[in-house]
């Protein structure tokens, strides 16, 4: 059974930082490009950040997190990381980890940890 389980979210100001941690089993982590997106309240989901599969050489960010947030990954432990620097309230959303293309909301995903930035 693929599993997808992010931890890592919680409370933050503006211009704080936080470190997203995706643990994946069920399936062979290092074969499939892999993604973050979010989901804020009252909104759709939205794409926010790629990294290709293997080695992890090319990786892809929605303009809107781009010099921001830095995505990685470590084949060895089937993990997926998102590191979120300078955070705006604007970030404020639940993060889902998920399997796909770049730009593909549609994979399959976690349950999500949560992301608040207040002021």
């Amino acid at each position: 059974e693929v599993q997808l389980v992010e931890s890592g979210g919680g409370l933050v100001q503006p211009g704080g930082s936080l470190r997203l941690s995706c643990a994946a089993s069920g399936f062979r982590f290092e074969i499939y490009n892999m993604n973050w997106i979010r989901q804020a309240p009252g909104k759709g989901l939205e794409w926010v950040a790629g990294i290709s599969s293997y080695d992890g050489r090319s990786t892809f960010y929605s303009n809107s997190v781009k010099g921001r947030f830095t995505i990685s990954r470590d084949n060895a432990k089937s993990a997926l990381y998102l590191e979120l620097n300078n955070l705006k309230t604007e970030d404020t959303a639940m993060y889902f980890c998920a399997r796909g293309q770049k730009y593909d909301v549609s994979g399959v995903r976690g349950q999500g940890t949560q992301v608040t930035v207040f002021s």
